[in-house]
């Protein structure tokens, strides 16, 4: 038996295959199905089942593209509501592998639709979980995405109720020995408080798990609910893609808009420019938004930009281009792009740049915007004066921030301000906006 996990660190998204006498099951695969063909044809197995342990918010699946180019069955809950061909898999419901078995477990809480796969070894005994979001390495799933999206919707404090049961009922009596694969780690917003391990184990969880520890109900109901991230705009978005199904990867991204030559750019449309931050300082599209391909791009793609907002995307040589094309196409977002392009000589606003020592000695004389989240501010402001805007609320908060001085912004390390400061800009023009930059690192 072959147990492999496959993760996505841009989105910190652990999916799987299980291989057993040249059968294999994906459970929670990514939008790109080709490392599930790869790993299939080096083991010399067949895809026969893909499982999807509930519809996922913060990244699009390839469950649907997987089943038409091999023929696998899609196994969900029948609560998901799903709008492609798929077998339900719920309590007391197994895929038999050859001599070893997985079991479907209904575990409500991150989703009123979510399951865990439980793993049968060859001897009959439990050995493994496949826990999709609802239990991780040091927390589970948080209970706030379905209140308005899916199949079933569900106030928060219900799927926190649903979640406390869960845990406890199904999960906590499993064997202390039983190997924990979790579809998320640290740095996902699908939870609060992940530890580092891309693993773990029952007794482990059971020893250091916060929300496993022994309380009521309620205590549980409000230690789960209080202080989680925030929700990026395109979670509702994905929910509803898994649910139906997303088109084929390559098919989808072969048909971004890719000219060959300088375009005009439409008037009103977003522009998205993913080159290092000295490269776009020096030389950048008016109006345009520095978000750098990093590790997580498409995270702060989906958390600024809405679902149903176009926009160009700007790189600075063909591959980076198709690399962010890519990113885009995680989340689903493909679609938005009116057109992917190389750096286009209309290229020329130059950002303006801070005297970092004006600044220190003269803090009072400058706005200071804070863009980090709000788990950070209320662990303390950097600068007291500062205004506190979490950069994926910015764009719809602009209007606050005064334009009586020059505007300096800051975050924890420079990502997120150097994006800020695009957004701003674009709708502050009477003052020169800084971004401080990694400069941050004096104060901290």
């Amino acid at each position: 038996m072959i147990v492999h996990q496959f993760y996505d660190k841009g989105l910190a998204h652990a999916s799987y295959a299980i291989i057993r006498s040249g059968k294999m099951i994906v459970i929670d695969p990514a939008r790109n199905p080709q490392p599930y063909y790869e790993f299939a044809a080096l083991h010399h197995a067949d895809i026969r089942g893909v499982i999807e342990t509930h519809p996922h918010a913060d990244f699009v699946s390839s469950h649907l593209e997987i089943h038409q180019t091999t023929g696998a069955v899609i196994y969900v809950s029948k609560l998901a509501g799903a709008g492609y061909p798929h077998e339900t898999f719920d309590d007391g419901d197994f895929i038999q592998l050859d001599d070893i078995k997985l079991k479907a477990i209904n575990t409500p809480g991150h989703s009123p639709d979510s399951i865990c796969i439980l793993l049968e070894d060859e001897t009959g005994l439990d050995c493994a979980i496949f826990t999709g979001d609802t239990l991780f390495a040091g927390d589970v799933g948080r209970p706030d995405l379905r209140e308005n999206v899916g199949n079933i919707t569900a106030k928060k404090e219900e799927l926190a109720r649903q979640m406390y049961h869960s845990t406890r009922d199904k999960l906590m009596v499993l064997p202390a020995s039983v190997t924990v694969y979790p579809a998320h780690g640290p740095g996902s917003l699908c939870g609060k408080s992940m530890s580092p391990d891309l693993q773990t184990t029952i007794g482990k969880e059971l020893r250091d798990n916060y929300a496993l520890q022994l309380m009521d109900e309620l205590t549980f109901v409000k230690a789960l609910t209080a202080d989680q991230p925030f929700v990026p705009k395109y979670f509702g978005y994905d929910v509803e893609l898994n649910k139906n199904g997303a088109p084929n990867f390559e098919e989808s991204i072969g048909m971004v808009n890719r000219p060959s030559a300088d375009i005009m750019l439409e008037e009103g449309v977003l522009i998205v420019d993913a080159r290092e931050r000295e490269a776009y300082r020096n030389g950048h599209l008016t109006n345009s938004i520095n978000l750098q391909d990093a590790e997580k791009f498409e995270t702060w793609l989906g958390a600024i930009i809405g679902p149903d907002e176009p926009f160009y995307l700007v790189a600075e040589t063909d591959e980076a281009l198709e690399t962010v094309i890519k990113k885009t196409a995680k989340i689903g977002y493909e679609k938005n792009i009116t057109a992917a392009i190389l750096t286009p000589q209309t290229a020329t606003a130059v950002s303006a740049l801070i005297n970092i020592n004006d600044f220190r000695a003269n803090i009072n004389q400058f706005t200071v915007i804070d863009v980090r989240n709000w788990a950070e501010i209320n662990a303390g402001k950097i600068f007291e004066q500062a205004l506190t805007i979490p950069l994926p609320e910015l764009r719809e908060r602009v209007a606050e921030i005064p334009t009586d001085k020059p505007i300096v912004v800051h975050c924890a390390a420079g990502y997120r301000s150097a994006a800020a400061v695009g957004i701003i800009a674009s709708a502050i023009t009477q003052v020169p906006v800084y971004d401080l930059g990694e400069a941050i690192n004096e104060w901290k």
